[in-house]
């Protein structure tokens, strides 16, 4: 995969409202220009939900402004690797040019938990499970590993972290 530019990595969820927006939010934060990141929805909602630009505020990235995007405003931009993170969105997942590297990070959507409390420990839940699976990432030597190493590896962060998180 060594390119010389910085891997592109795009984040699926259904909505593209909350998940997916997280995690490009914190692997463009902590990728310090490693990566190009994007995020899309199979069904965008309307809007970013506020719970997820309040949890990513909250730890200091602004995301205000945002917006959910469809697949197709990215379908035809290079992509090196697809992560989604939710199991609609890896089973209606489209054909991407270029063949990119895929993984699945499955994770329950903390916009559809109906109490108040529980949703915001919910969306604090999320942000620390897609930081922990991005810190991983980070640790990866992502430049010099070929397509299926990289579709193996990154896959198995999501594995790594359930462990990990049933300890």
């Amino acid at each position: 995969m060594t390119t010389g530019r910085p891997l592109a990595v795009l984040f699926l969820c259904t909505g593209n409202s909350a998940r997916s927006q997280i995690a490009e939010a914190l692997l463009t934060t902590r990728g310090r220009g490693r990566f190009r990141v994007g995020s899309a929805g199979t069904r965008p909602a309307a809007q970013v939900n506020p719970g997820a630009v309040q949890i990513l505020a909250e730890h200091g990235i602004d995301w205000t402004g945002r917006r959910p995007k469809t697949i197709d405003e990215v379908q035809h931009e290079p992509w090196d690797l697809v992560i989604t993170v939710c199991d609609n969105a890896k089973e209606t997942c489209p054909v991407f040019p270029g063949h990119p590297a895929f993984a699945h990070w499955g994770m329950p959507d903390p916009a559809d938990v109906a109490d108040d409390v529980a949703r915001a420990r919910a969306f604090r839940d999320t942000l620390l499970v897609l930081g922990r699976r991005i810190d991983l990432l980070l640790a990866l030597p992502v430049e010099k590993l070929e397509q299926r190493a990289l579709e193996l590896r990154v896959g198995g962060i999501a594995v790594t972290g359930q462990a990990e998180a049933a300890k």
